[in-house]
């Protein structure tokens, strides 16, 4: 059998963020007794060298023909990082929105979304906000994914490596405070319980604030894990999770026109506009998983997952929803408000069978799976009604009011309530799909990939206020070819196609009506050139040139404004380079560099003509951490963002205007910093600062009129102990 991939050791872990450095000691310390366990495995360091999740088998980094970015558990630890958003953040090609305050959304190659994501290769697809208590490590792959995620994975997918129980001995106590009222704590407790079995327990419980007036944050997570190797052949893993996350809604400021250009409001970085206290988010997520591999002979193995997941997801949120001018001068915030609660169960079960094996010279790893699910989705919506209106008379609205915009908040009588469009739905999907995969090795110099997916997707959804009901059916067929030539040892160079479908219920599966039902999915297209140079045993650099094509995009037919076509909307095209590893025995270092532009093709809306450029979508972004370790006791950290200006959104309607608007964010450079220090043998100290500059930037969008502001510099204190 396979074994797994080596686990973290507790004191390798103490000794690796509490020393500065690989060494144990300096040579003038007291002699440290390491007497309770031995080394036996090793951590990534900065430099992931092999994943599963890009091919489902065991296969090295520079022998997958796409381009994919890990961010290791050690990148975690040392820049800080608590949320999904913190680690995507640094990634080249991949941006982050806003998601209103209470969800995940990544923007990957100009796609954004909040459905490709996955624990453990397994759908992962709600939309709440997840953290990194229980995470090894983050995997991003670029371009369409479909044939080992199925539907979706349009612009990449991001998947969660889970910690699970290893056999080795895991207890850390990690504490971190600081700046606007940080407050948190992490455990990661197990061991053997027998010569073939072992436990594991993470789990988290934060109390915070932030820098945004009003804002609050609790969150906790448990996930116990299990292992069972009922014989030499086999190994059963389970795990459970019961994550809950409770906060503010938050959408930062609206944006104000000057001199022609539209751009977020001149306000301290502070102001909450709306309502804190009605602007609640909860979200609670329950996962249980069992896998087993069984080796059935040699070269021959069967791997089975189960995964239950159910979902309650709730949020309501009294927002700003624009600008407007008040009669008598000045300016007015637009105050909007919404609910809407989801609750989701999956259940998805995923059989894949690996064989290894030759034809005469040329060697194969041939992957054969099936996967069957099913996502049963209620979903309801209603709308914010303000009995008094404080807009301008041509805003005479129940459904809007408005505020000063110096003050910003709204504190008056609102109640909430079913419009004639908002949602009121149950929808069950379901999905049957058969993949095949072969990595093929001709030679020493030449490796290749093929693979085909076919994907039976259907959903049934209901209207719970009409009784309406809409159905929807497609067959997803999804190739992936790629080649990859090794002209020398260290370098690899390759070039890949793979086409993704997103069907017309969309990520999450409540956009099917009667008038799109019938309409093919959403098309999209990768040709990808690249290549992988393992510099060092510990360095890799790499690079991605690559073209991604959105068709059967929605659009108004140019020859009959009441009647939509089909049209082959959307290109974004880059440039992106990674680096990582360990250069040398003290220097440990990623950076990244994307270049991208992306347009519409064809006009998609009276507002959006073609070459419209896309938004989130910086032509230039950049990203680089060091840390440097200056004895074994003492290091420290240093690396910035660049990210280049952007459009908040596409052009849209705005309040009290008749043009098109569109909000513009300026770039910026963001420096962070950290100091390390080891105490002693089981205790590390460590000082992460944030934006050490203390520079004004915007950092996300959801809309044109939902900007967030990043946060001014803040300092946070870490302690860990190995006990």
């Amino acid at each position: 059998m396979q074994p797994a991939a080596l686990p973290r050791n507790t004191l390798a872990l103490a000794l690796t963020l509490a020393v500065a450095g690989p060494a144990i000691a300096a040579p003038d310390a007291s002699p440290i007794e390491l007497d309770r366990v031995q080394v036996t495995g090793h951590r990534d360091g900065y430099g992931a060298r092999a994943t599963r999740s890009a091919t489902k088998t065991d296969t090295a980094l520079q022998d997958v023909p796409q381009a994919v970015s890990v961010i290791t558990r050690d990148v975690i630890e040392d820049q800080g990082m608590t949320s999904l958003t913190d680690a995507l953040r640094g990634v080249p090609g991949v941006g982050v929105a806003q998601g209103e305050g209470n969800r995940d959304t990544p923007v990957l190659r100009g796609s954004s979304t909040t459905g490709d994501l996955f624990i453990d290769g397994v759908r992962d697809d709600v939309q709440y906000i997840r953290d990194l208590y229980n995470v090894e490590r983050v995997e991003v792959l670029k371009g369409p994914n479909a044939m080992i995620f199925g539907r979706g994975g349009a612009g990449g997918v991001v998947n969660r490596v889970m910690k699970a129980a290893d056999g080795h001995a895991h207890r850390d106590l990690g504490l971190q405070l600081g700046s606007d009222g940080r407050r948190r704590g992490t455990f990661d407790v197990g061991g053997a319980t027998g010569d073939a079995s072992s436990v594991r327990v993470t789990g988290l419980y934060e109390d915070s604030s932030s820098f945004r007036d009003g804002f609050s944050l609790r969150r906790y997570g448990i996930n116990p894990t299990a292992t069972w190797d009922p014989a030499e052949s086999t190994r059963l893993v389970f795990s459970y999770e019961r994550f809950h996350d409770a906060r503010v809604a938050d959408r930062g400021v609206p944006s104000l026109r000057a001199f022609g250009i539209d751009r977020p409001v001149d306000v301290d970085p502070d102001m909450f506009f709306g309502d804190p206290d009605r602007s609640p988010v909860r979200a609670t997520a329950d996962i249980a998983s069992v896998r087993v591999e069984h080796a059935i002979a040699d070269g021959l193995t069967l791997r089975n997952q189960t995964r239950w997941a159910r979902y309650d997801k709730s949020y309501q949120n009294v927002f700003a929803n624009g600008t407007v001018a008040r009669a008598g001068g000045g300016i007015d915030a637009v105050i909007s408000a919404y609910s809407n609660a989801t609750q989701r169960t999956n259940a998805f079960n995923q059989t894949d069978l690996e064989f290894k094996f030759d034809t005469g010279r040329v060697m194969h790893t041939l992957l054969a799976g099936a996967e069957f699910g099913r996502q049963e989705t209620d979903n309801r919506r209603l709308s914010g009604v303000f009995p008094a209106n404080r807009c301008a008379s041509s805003r005479d609205v129940t459904n809007q009011t408005c505020v000063a915009l110096e003050d910003g908040r709204y504190t008056g009588p609102l109640v909430f309530a079913p419009s004639a469009t908002d949602a009121d739905n149950h929808g069950v999907a379901r999905v049957a799909a058969l993949y095949v995969q072969d990595q093929i090795e001709l030679s020493p110099q030449w490796q290749a990939l093929v693979g085909i997916r076919h994907d039976r997707f259907e959903v049934d959804l209901r209207n719970n206020r009409t009784g309406a009901l809409t159905s929807s059916r497609d067959d997803l067929w999804s190739p992936r070819a790629g080649l990859v030539w090794k002209p020398v040892a260290p370098l690899s160079v390759y070039a890949s196609y793979s086409l993704a479908y997103v069907p017309r219920a969309g990520d999450q599966l409540a956009s099917l009506s009667p008038s799109n039902a019938a309409l093919e999915p959403e098309k999209f297209v990768n040709r990808e050139l690249g290549a992988k140079w393992q510099a060092t045993r510990d360095v890799m650099l790499s690079a991605a040139l690559y073209r991604l094509d959105r068709g059967n995009v929605i659009a108004p037919d140019p020859e009959d404004s009441t009647r939509s076509i089909l049209v082959d909307g959307q290109r974004t095209q880059g440039l992106e380079l990674e680096l990582s590893g360990q250069v040398t025995s003290a220097w440990r270092v990623i950076a990244g560099y994307a270049y991208q532009d992306g347009e519409l093709t064809k006009a998609l809306s009276a507002t959006s003509p073609a070459g419209t450029r896309l938004a989130q979508l910086p032509r230039h972004s950049a990203s680089l951490w060091n840390r440097v370790d200056l004895s074994p006791r003492w290091g420290v950290g240093l690396g910035a963002t660049y990210r280049g200006a952007t459009y908040a959104a596409l052009p849209g309607s705005a309040p009290g205007r008749t043009d098109a608007s569109r909000t513009a964010l300026g770039g910026y450079v963001r420096v962070d910093g950290a100091v390390y220090l080891r105490v002693a043998p089981q205790l590390r100290l460590q000082l992460n600062v944030e934006n050490l500059l203390d520079r004004r930037y915007f950092v996300s969008a959801n809309s044109n009129d939902n900007v967030s502001p990043g946060s001014p510099r803040a300092a946070y204190l870490g302690i860990t102990y190995d006990f």
